[in-house]
């Protein structure tokens, strides 16, 4: 069972603040490198776009830096214990994909196919999603509140992934009911959802674990798991994966279902249960290609993309080109021709990296994935309840899934999907819901910091 965690056992106020400062330099000092790294790829961007430096690189870089010290002066103030790595890899991401979105905007073919800038919106929305990281550590002072009121942030999670089925909110955009439409601004209520049901997979496991985890029923020569601990979030997950399937989204179905066997697995340590999701998703994989074309299509793409090179291969053919004429180091920031892969500003960002900075600058992607995916499980990690372990692994794996399920699209591991590359490309519902993320992650980090190191 989880240990519980009184004020006793945690570090004495001057013990805390004494840690708490060399965390919060070290994270605006990696800030500082991450603007010089950011506004370094904005120049060349527009050196090689228009063979000038922009004549507002310093209203850029005023905005960078009010934008990002903004959360860093929250840490300070609500998580000053908080790991000091987190938010500097998350704004080196969320810059680079800025400066990218912005290099594509000032293409006549883009700008005309996507109605607006994308750059000013994508600044709107890494705006709003700061905003919202320091509402989540104003709101979230304490992880363990969170648990207390599992059912009902189960049922908003599932409610939100229902709205998008309701007639007249609802839209379809690319084949994919996903989306909600108020007034101007069109939203992707799944993007919170997710965050919903993984406090609630986490609260859930971390009370059933021992009855999830060890045999206590007797059928015939054997000792099984109890299966009613399994009902409420078999429940839950089934009715989650079945809306999903209905608004015709692929790619966070997957991730769903993923994102609950890693869970269950981590609660309890069983391989069983892997090996039962392994046959489940298999069984749901024949279904699905049987009841749903756009799944069969998918993996007919997926599998040979040069025969439908002119039609439904289109996108995945010219992401493909595109890894190809990056090479080693790409053709340089703003010298290739990513305007070429559909949709390349959200779906395919990877590709378009792939381009213009080739293997190593993809590579760099990936790394700063692996060091925040790195800081999340050793946050997991660090603390003592069970639920604050499972919550920040949860979240930490979001984070990995939807990188892994997009990039490995792109490069043809597995078939392309919807889902965006975290914090780099275009997309409002995204960036909002992981900045949020993110601060429940910081709001973890600071807690398991003040807790006293084990004998």
């Amino acid at each position: 069972m989880s240990a519980t965690v009184t004020s006793a056992d945690r570090l004495p106020r001057a013990e805390r603040r004494w840690r708490a400062k060399p965390r919060r330099r070290t994270e605006l000092g990696l800030l500082a490198m991450a603007w010089l790294i950011i506004v370094f790829a904005y120049v060349l961007a527009s050196l090689a776009t228009s063979a000038s430096i922009p004549s507002h690189i310093g209203v850029f870089l005023g905005v960078l830096i009010g934008l990002t010290l903004v959360p860093h002066l929250a840490n300070r103030w609500l998580a000053p214990e908080a790991n000091g790595f987190i938010l500097p890899i998350v704004v080196l991401l969320n810059g680079l994909g800025w400066v990218m979105i912005a290099q594509l905007d000032t293409i006549p073919a883009i700008r005309q196919t996507s109605g607006s800038r994308l750059a000013a919106l994508q600044a709107m929305w890494t705006a709003i999603g700061v905003v919202l990281y320091v509402a989540t550590l104003l709101v979230v002072r304490h992880s363990r509140d969170l648990a207390r009121y599992r059912y009902l942030i189960g049922l908003i999670g599932i409610g939100l992934l229902v709205t998008p089925l309701v007639p007249g909110l609802g839209e379809s955009i690319y084949g994919s009911r996903l989306w909600i439409h108020v007034g101007p601004i069109s939203y992707q209520p799944v993007e919170l959802a997710k965050l919903a049901l993984v406090i609630f997979f986490a609260s859930y496991f971390a009370e059933k674990r021992e009855l999830l985890a060890h045999p206590t029923v007797r059928v015939g020569n054997q000792l099984l798991p109890d299966p009613r601990p399994f009902g409420p979030v078999l429940l839950a997950w089934g009715f989650a994966i079945l809306i999903i399937a209905a608004e015709h989204d692929i790619g966070f179905a997957l991730l769903m279902f993923m994102l609950f066997m890693i869970m269950l697995w981590m609660a309890t340590g069983r391989l069983t249960y892997m090996v039962i999701g392994a046959v489940l998703f298999v069984g749901a994989t024949f279904i699905g290609l049987h009841l749903f074309g756009q799944a069969a299509e998918r993996i007919t793409v997926w599998l040979h993309p040069f025969q439908h090179a002119n039609t439904t291969g289109y996108q995945l053919v010219q992401g493909e080109y595109a890894l190809g004429s990056g090479g080693l180091t790409g053709q340089g920031w703003g010298m290739g021709q990513p305007q070429l892969i559909p949709v390349v500003v959200s779906d395919m960002i990877f590709a378009a990296f792939g381009d213009e900075l080739g293997l190593l600058g993809t590579t760099a992607l990936i790394v700063a994935y692996v060091l925040l995916i790195g800081a999340g499980l050793r946050i997991a990690l660090s603390h003592r309840s069970d639920f604050s372990k499972l919550l920040a692994a949860g979240l930490t794996v979001i984070i990995a899934l939807q990188a892994f399920i997009i990039m490995a699209g792109i490069t043809r591991l597995l078939p392309l999907t919807g889902i965006t590359l975290p914090f780099v490309a275009y997309g409002g519902s995204s960036l909002v819901a992981n900045y949020i993320l993110i601060g429940m992650l910081m709001r973890l980090s600071s807690e398991s910091a003040s807790l006293p190191s084990r004998p």
